[in-house]
């Protein structure tokens, strides 16, 4: 396949944001210069000007792989447990990156297995694996990457059976440029962006990074959920209508979960509501004291509940707030 075949294969499949990397001035960039001489001649003034000399700026090859994810809890038997990774072309020109993934990693104490497929872009900007993200395949959809843009990438293994609480598992995703790679300062001639010459950057034109599984016998789960009632009696969010959020925290397992802690900053656009904190229907103070509550003023203001230890058998613990729509 061709370099325009893999990048119009690339252009329908993904999206891609540009975040500022400031990878320089763009391959391609003429860069012209002249200079000039003035004198006098019998009381007249002579400017005479030098050639044009231009120079054309070569595309750096460079990459950087960034994960997204912390460490992810998951049990023996799971499946398809996705990390999130960024790939982001820190060079000057449009690229094509091939991706790889490996899961056997000396040092750990256990090897996730690639599902399949084991990598994946994250299409709906979810943040985890779903049913509408695009797998990779390789040498098909390889993602064309403008300078200064990135593509988030979810890599998903299975987790074998058998393994001991805490056991630690990685797995490694590595881009690498298609135009080439190598040492830095190599040169690719003529393959650049318009024909320039392409330049092996300091990442040497390949990068990876590692995602971390640990098994625990315990994981939470927490989920939102929103009413509105307005100043009229219905329930539209207009300004000065009330949001009561819900969130219901649930340990699931054999094991506890030690020094649990809820944080929920509150939304853009709106006001905690004062004194409307509640765990478990129990009032909880807004300032930092001995209950389990408090509100975090300032300029990311946020609540914040201290669970402690929980355990299946502990059940639902149900946080309750409010804000208004300002």
């Amino acid at each position: 396949m061709t370099r325009l075949q893999l990048a119009l294969a690339s252009c329908l499949v993904l999206l891609v944001a540009r975040p500022a990397f400031a990878a320089g001035t763009p391959a391609g960039t003429i860069i012209p210069n002249t200079a000039q001489v003035t004198y006098t001649v019998g009381g007249s003034q002579v400017t005479t000007p030098s050639n044009t000399n231009t120079i054309t700026v070569d595309e750096r090859l460079d990459v950087v792989v960034t994960l997204q994810s912390p460490p992810l809890p998951v049990q023996g038997g799971d499946t398809r447990r996705g990390l999130l990774l960024r790939v982001t072309n820190i060079g000057n020109g449009d690229e094509v990156f091939s991706l790889a993934m490996t899961s056997a990693i000396a040092g750990d104490d256990f090897d996730p297995i690639p599902s399949i497929p084991a990598i994946y872009f994250d299409t709906d900007a979810s943040g985890d694996l779903s049913a509408a993200d695009t797998p990779y395949v390789a040498g098909s959809n390889d993602p064309l990457l403008v300078a200064d843009a990135f593509v988030t990438v979810i890599v998903a293994n299975d987790i074998p059976t058998g393994l001991v609480n805490g056991a630690i598992g990685r797995t490694r995703l590595t881009a690498t440029s298609k135009t080439g790679a190598g040492p830095p300062g190599a040169i690719f001639a003529g393959l650049g962006k318009t024909g320039v010459n392409a330049v092996v950057g300091v990442s040497g034109g390949v990068a990876n990074a590692v995602g971390v599984y640990v098994v625990s016998d315990v994981s939470l789960s927490n989920v939102k959920s929103a009413t509105v009632q307005d100043p009229f009696g219905g329930s539209e969010p207009v300004p000065g209508a009330r949001i009561t959020y819900q969130i219901v925290v649930a340990a699931t397992g054999t094991g506890t979960a030690a020094n649990a802690v809820l944080d929920d900053p509150i939304p853009a656009n709106t006001t905690f509501v004062a004194g409307s904190l509640r765990l478990n229907a129990v009032a909880l103070s807004d300032a930092a004291d001995a209950d389990a509550g408090e509100f975090i003023a300032g300029a990311s203001p946020a609540i914040r509940v201290r669970l402690g230890s929980l355990a299946a058998a502990a059940g639902n613990q149900t946080i309750v707030f409010q804000v208004t729509i300002n």
